[in-house]
């Protein structure tokens, strides 16, 4: 079952308590997908965002509001352009995904002491007031989420991810 979204863009709620996404329904021949590199990461990716979003309802937080926060908190006077770039999404995502944390006081535009016709992007006092309770969720939640593999096994799958994310950008 996919989140349900909300009328606000970019928002979503977790899908019913009583009906997770299963990654592998009994009796069902999944065929050519069992050997589809792509398939396999898409079904683990759709378990991982329902507990991203089960662990960071109570803030609001989706996985783009995090990815940026933290990138902003790490890096001052970003611009929107740059923060879209980096998340590897549209100028105009970016501007709905500004919004959004603008509209839950997390974030707020200001003049980029650089470029006079630019505005960069800050957290708020209670963008970084929470922000640390949203990260020890996160790593909280991923530490739960990985807890099957071993140290070893986490280390060499985010290797293997990044391979295959770093050659996707390669080719075509």
């Amino acid at each position: 079952m996919s989140p349900r979204r909300t009328a606000t863009p970019e928002v979503y709620l977790p899908p019913a308590e009583d009906a997770p996404f299963n990654p592998r329904v009994p009796g069902i021949d999944y065929g050519v997908l069992d050997g589809l590199l792509g398939y396999a990461v898409r079904r683990a990716q759709i378990v991982q965002y329902e507990l991203f979003i089960a662990s960071l309802a109570r803030w609001n937080i989706t996985p783009p509001r995090f990815s940026a926060l933290v990138i902003i908190s790490l890096n001052p006077n970003l611009k929107l352009t740059e923060l879209a770039n980096v998340l590897g999404i549209a100028r105009s995502g970016a501007v709905a995904l500004i919004n959004s944390l603008e509209s839950i006081d997390y974030v707020r535009r200001v003049p980029c002491p650089t470029d006079k016709r630019a505005l960069g992007l800050e957290l708020t006092d209670r963008g970084r007031a929470d922000l640390d309770a949203i990260i020890a969720a996160v790593i909280d939640q991923d530490k739960r989420s990985g807890q099957s593999l071993n140290a070893d096994e986490r280390a060499q799958l985010i290797t293997l991810l990044g391979k295959i994310a770093a050659g996707g950008a390669t080719a075509g």
